[in-house]
C-alpha cells in the first residue's frame, strides 16, 4: 500500500477544502493517507488521517523549529511519496526532503504574486532553487505555468504537470425553479426578483468593493436586483459602509460565511467575481457553472481560463461599468441566462470533473514511488 503524506499551510479557505477533498478520495482508492497541517478546518475535515504539525502561513525565522518538527512528522509516518501544498509547506517540505523521497510541489499560487518588491524577489529566487527539490511541480492551470515560465521557475527541463482545478458534480449542481423559489423566501427575497451572487473572502484582491460600485449601475436598469456576499474578511466592514453611502440598502446584502454554498449559487440568476488580480485557477467561478449559472468575471488569470466559451462574460478588472453592463444582460434576460448556465454545466462537466482531478493526482504520486523504485 504507498503511504502518501500531505503537507499544508494555510489550512482554510480554497487549499484547506482540496486537501481534505483529496486525500479523502486517494484514502477511498487503498492509499495509506496523512494530512500534515496545523489546527484548522483542514485538521477538522481530515478526520484521523489529520497529524498536528505547527507552522505558521508566512516565511521567516519559524521555519527552522516547524522543518525540524515536520522531520519528526515523516519519520513517523514514513511516507513513500510527499506532497506539498502552497509556498510555506512547499518552503519546508523541500528544505527538509531535498529530494530524499518523492516529492510534488503545488504552489496553488506563487508566492511571488502575494508579494512584491524584495520579498518578490526573494520569493523568485527560493522557488527557482527549491524547483530542483521537487520531482513533479503541479499547477492548476495554463495561466500558473506560464507565470513560473516567465520567471524561469519552471521550464522543459523541469517535469511539470498542469491538472485543473475541479468540482464535485454530486455536491454542485443545477436545482429547479421551484427549489430556487424556496431559497430565495428563507432568505425573505421574492422569488421573481434578479439575484446575483458572489462568494469568496472579502478583500481588495476579490474586488467585492468594486462589485458593489458595479451594483450601483444595475440597480438603475433593475431597480429590484439584489446582491448578495456570501463571506467574510477583513475588507468586509469597508464594503458595507461603501454600500451604505451609495444608497443601496438591503439591495446589497452581506451574509457571512455559510456553510451550505451550493444552495446560493443555485439560487442565483447569475454568479459575479470581481477579482482584481490573478490567482491559481479560481475554485468559485468553477462552482458557480456546475451549478448551472452563468458567470460575470472579471478576466485575470485564474479566471479567464475557467469560464467557457458562452458561458458567460469576461470584463477587465477594475471597470464596475464593464461589470454592470454584464450582469445587467444577464439579469434582464432570463432566457439568456438560462441557455448560458446550461454550457457552464457542460464546460465543467467535460473539464473540471473532481473525479478526474483526483485521479491524476493519485497517477502522479504512485507512479513517482515506481520510478524512484525502479531507478534504485
Amino acid at each position: 500500500m504507498t503511504r502518501i503524506l500531505h503537507v499544508a499551510q494555510p489550512v482554510d479557505g480554497g487549499v484547506g477544502r482540496y486537501v481534505a477533498d483529496l486525500a479523502r478520495s486517494q484514502a477511498a482508492a487503498g492509499l495509506a493517507v496523512g494530512v500534515a497541517s496545523p489546527p484548522g478546518p483542514l485538521a477538522d475535515d481530515a478526520g484521523p488521517a489529520w497529524v498536528p504539525w505547527p507552522a505558521v502561513r508566512s516565511p521567516g525565522p519559524s521555519a527552522y523549529g516547524e522543518t525540524r518538527r515536520l522531520a519528526g512528522v515523516v519519520r513517523d509516518f514514513r511516507p513513500d511519496v510527499v506532497h506539498l501544498h502552497s509556498s510555506k509547506a512547499g518552503l519546508d517540505g523541500r528544505l527538509l526532503l531535498r529530494g530524499r523521497l518523492p516529492t510534488l510541489f503545488q504552489p496553488h499560487g506563487w508566492s511571488w504574486q502575494a508579494g512584491g518588491g524584495v520579498v518578490g524577489a526573494a520569493s523568485v529566487g527560493w522557488e527557482r532553487l527549491g524547483a530542483r527539490w521537487a520531482d513533479v511541480v503541479v499547477c492548476v492551470s495554463a495561466d500558473e505555468r506560464r507565470a513560473g515560465e516567465e520567471r524561469r521557475v519552471v521550464s522543459s527541463r523541469r517535469r511539470i504537470e498542469v491538472v485543473p482545478n475541479g468540482v464535485d458534480l454530486d455536491r454542485f449542481h443545477p436545482v429547479s425553479a421551484e427549489e430556487r423559489a424556496s431559497s430565495r423566501r428563507a432568505l425573505g427575497l421574492d422569488p421573481a426578483a434578479p439575484v446575483a451572487v458572489c462568494v469568496g473572502r472579502i478583500d481588495p484582491q476579490k474586488g467585492q468593493a468594486v462589485l458593489v460600485e458595479a451594483w450601483a449601475a444595475v440597480r438603475q436598469s433593475c431597480p429590484d436586483a439584489v446582491l448578495l456576499l456570501v463571506g467574510d474578511g477583513p475588507g468586509r466592514d469597508a464594503v458595507a459602509a461603501l454600500a451604505g453611502s451609495l444608497g443601496l440598502g438591503e439591495a446589497v446584502r452581506l451574509l457571512g460565511v455559510q456553510p451550505d454554498a451550493p444552495r446560493f449559487y443555485a439560487l442565483a440568476d447569475v454568479v459575479a467575481f470581481a477579482s482584481q488580480w490573478g490567482e491559481a485557477m479560481a475554485l468559485t467561478p468553477l462552482e458557480g457553472m456546475a451549478c448551472g449559472r452563468p458567470v460575470v468575471a472579471t478576466g485575470v488569470a485564474g479566471i479567464r481560463e475557467s469560464v467557457g466559451e458562452g458561458c458567460g462574460a469576461i470584463v477587465p478588472p477594475g471597470d464596475s461599468g464593464a461589470l454592470a453592463s454584464g450582469l445587467v444582460d444577464r439579469l434582464r434576460d432570463p432566457a439568456r441566462a438560462e441557455r448560458e448556465g446550461r454550457a457552464a454545466r457542460a464546460h465543467v462537466e467535460a473539464n473540471h470533473d473532481l473525479r478526474a482531478t483526483h485521479a491524476r493526482l493519485t497517477d502522479l504520486a504512485v507512479g513517482l514511488v515506481r520510478e524512484r523504485s525502479g531507478a534504485g
